[in-house]
């Protein structure tokens, strides 16, 4: 109040906002010399925002206000709050970032820059600046945490005046609040941020649900009013009593945390009946125990419903004891026991690294849990598009349900329905990348096997083993997804190069040449024309299909008759052994198998597709001749490839059932069935099966021709 007076006289008019001396007021906890830098930024803010305003109306300058209170209310330091008046002075005035830095330093100006947006930068859509934005600024709060914060508390005054936007706006502004900045809000541990921001995103994005909880919760206020203060004193005597010094706070559940409850377990709103909350706050981690069998004394503890998160903390780094208990009449009520110190990391999460130093070393703090999510953010940063990015973020960001051990006893935190390809990433990337099985309790289970809590789960590994595909579809980390990608980008890229190799060693035969005879002077001169830098970069584009080999072989043996590979040069052929994997793919359209002359056509980013020499599409050879080159099958092959046969047999009961026998009795599998009424007395049966190749297919198809209710049996092919 002194500093608040002592100021008002000499500081210019735009100074005597009643916003900026409200502001003074929180700023007690800061030295003098401090306050006067705050007081210099907010000047500057005030002077770039003089001719704007708010929606609502009000001079713009109020926003920055709010959002510094806000961040002042947690007691961050003087180059968060000088971040927080100008946060939005590069982005909407004709203040330069230079200029802040010149001012008020670089940690400013780094802040500064993280919060703004990219609103002046290019983009093909709204979502995408939208996801460019994200990316950006979570990639800033990897190299200093504050700039989150701002972000949260400009959200939230964002979020507290958006009666001046229309309903659209209001709806996807609170939607985003409740998908993103909520959520990150929980992780980082900032609870009074991130109950606020639930409801307001609540009442925004569902206006009419929200309406008619608070109209249905105000009508029996005065009775739980009453409630609350008979749990309250009840409480407090059995802790006197008890010689326990403890505070104790009653509330109610937030909107969003009971529409939740309605909307996760399916329940009216009369149904939700534990929407009363009690806190209570002790002095040590003992008493935090002591309190618990006291409380569990005085109401009966609901069965299932006791959850210790001080032993086991949460992801945020959140401590506490929570039990529910049939109050007074049986009404369920919910109880939260914790220190002081695990109260104030509760409501401030990373936040209170500037409030206090914990004591108590038992307490973690949410600085240690949110470093750990920051580097694995980092390890994403690096992803294909922005898109993927703000994807893995959003997965990671909700808290953990699942907590599992490894076998040395080492406790790790995974979402609900992690499975054991999620926790081998977990422990380390390169166990998950060489994961082949896995021990639940020393039982081994397949590697998709979702994993509960107190389970010890172990890894077995191979180094000869690689990511599969399969594990997108059910992993749910980020970091799982994230790396199984990579590692399939790699995977891809290794079959690419030693594909374009070949695809170039069969072009430059064609022209009696190899890649010996070129000079190393022609093979770089190639490379500078081409831009690129390395020969492993030319055979990487030669077998995604991004470059022909017949011309890059051209261009090598510096032919100057160009139309002489008009059409493909004829000569050796690539041998394919059926194992290439991504880079050779087999078309769905001809289904071809060994035995089978076949062609392979250059497909753009997806390498070489194989087709039958008899399939309807090699018509378009005459107009790409370029693009389609000789292929034959390896002597050797070690895999079953997919058929497509076509049945017409009699329309009656069982029929499928003796089609299906007849084909697993030569020993193939049926991979896929379907099922089409050609006739009144016929059916038409379409079969995907699998064959070593086209012999093993022209048994399977006599064995079918030979039934007796079977008219005709053919292989299909376009």
């Amino acid at each position: 109040m002194e500093y608040a007076a002592t100021i008002k006289g000499a500081l210019p008019r735009v100074f005597r906002n009643t916003g900026f001396q409200q502001l003074l007021l929180k700023l007690d906890y800061l030295p003098e010399d401090q306050r006067a830098r705050i007081s210099e930024a907010f000047e500057f803010g005030a002077k770039a925002h003089s001719s704007q305003n708010r929606a609502s109306g009000e001079a713009y300058i109020t926003h920055p206000l709010a959002v510094a209170a806000t961040l002042a209310d947690m007691k961050m330091d003087p180059d968060c709050l000088i971040a927080a008046l100008l946060h939005d002075v590069v982005e909407d005035t004709a203040v330069e970032l230079s200029e802040i830095r010149n001012l008020f330093g670089d940690d400013v100006a780094t802040l500064v820059d993280g919060v703004s947006k990219l609103d002046k930068l290019n983009f093909t859509s709204r979502t995408e600046a939208q996801v460019e934005s994200f990316r950006k600024m979570m990639l800033a709060m990897i190299g200093d945490i504050r700039v989150i914060l701002v972000k949260l508390a400009d959200r939230l005054h964002n979020m507290q005046t958006l009666e001046a936007l229309p309903a659209p706006k209001r709806a996807r502004i609170g939607r985003e609040t409740l998908e993103i900045y909520a959520p990150i809000a929980n992780r980082l541990g900032i609870n009074a941020l991130k109950s606020e921001l639930e409801d307001l995103g609540f009442i925004n994005t569902y206006p009419f649900r929200a309406r008619v909880i608070e109209r249905n919760l105000k009508k029996a206020q005065g009775n739980q009013r009453q409630i609350v203060r008979k749990i309250s004193d009840r409480l407090r005597a059995s802790l006197n009593n008890a010689e326990i010094e403890a505070n104790v706070y009653g509330r109610r559940k937030h909107l969003y945390s009971i529409y939740r409850k309605m909307r996760d377990k399916n329940l009216a709103l009369n149904e939700i009946v534990d929407v009363f909350g009690f806190r209570l706050i002790v002095d040590d981690v003992d008493t935090c125990y002591r309190t618990l069998g006291i409380v569990h004394q005085l109401y009966k503890p609901m069965p299932g419903r006791f959850k210790d998160y001080i032993a086991i903390p949460r992801v945020n780094g959140y401590q506490s004891l929570h039990t529910t208990l049939f109050g007074p009449n049986g009404i369920p009520i919910e109880v939260q026991i914790r220190t002081r110190d695990m109260d104030l990391i509760a409501e401030a999460g990373v936040a209170s690294h500037w409030q206090y130093k914990a004591a108590d070393s038992s307490v973690i703090t949410p600085q240690a849990r949110a470093r750990e999510w920051l580097q694995s953010i980092s390890e994403m940063q690096s992803a294909a598009s922005s898109e993927e990015f703000m994807e893995n973020v959003k997965v990671d960001l909700f808290p953990d349900k699942v907590y599992v051990f490894t076998p040395r006893g080492e406790i790790l935190r995974l979402p609900r329905g992690a499975t054991c390809v999620d926790f081998a990433y977990a422990v380390h990337t390169s166990i998950g990348n060489h994961c082949i099985a896995a021990k639940i309790d020393r039982r081994l289970v397949p590697l998709r096997t979702q994993i509960k809590n107190g389970q010890t789960v172990e890894i077995v590994t191979s180094k000869r083993a690689q990511p599969n595909a399969v594990w997108v579809n059910f992993v749910v980390t980020a970091k799982a997804r994230y790396n199984v990608r990579q590692g399939l980008k790699n995977l891809r890229r290794n079959e690419a190069i030693e594909l374009g190799r070949r695809l170039l060693t069969q072009a430059l035969a064609n022209f009696g040449s190899s890649m010996r005879k070129v000079s190393r002077a022609r093979v770089k001169s190639v490379l500078r024309e081409l831009k690129l830098r390395k020969t492993v970069e030319l055979y990487e584009q030669l077998g995604v299909g991004e470059r022909l080999a017949p011309l890059v072989a051209q261009m090598l043996v510096q032919e100057d008759d160009r139309e002489q590979t008009a059409g493909h040069p004829t000569g050796t052929s690539i041998a394919i052994a059926g194992t290439e994997g991504m880079i050779v793919s087999y078309a769905r359209c001809c289904h071809p198998l060994p035995g089978d002359a076949i062609m392979g056509y250059m497909s753009s980013g997806r390498g070489i597709v194989i087709h039958r020499n008899v399939c309807g599409n090699l018509s378009q050879y005459s107009k790409q001749p370029h693009k389609w080159i000789p292929m034959h099958w390896a002597e050797e092959l070690e895999r079953e490839f997919v058929a497509e046969i076509r049945v017409e047999a009699e329309h009656k009961p069982g029929v499928l059932a003796e089609v299906a026998a007849r084909i697993a009795n030569t020993d193939s599998n049926i991979e896929q069935v379907s099922i089409d009424e050609t006739e009144e007395d016929f059916v038409q049966l379409r079969f995907n099966i699998l064959v070593k190749d086209s012999v093993s297919l022209d048994q399977v198809l006599k064995k079918i021709r030979n039934m007796k209710n079977v008219r005709r049996v053919i292989r299909t092919c376009a």
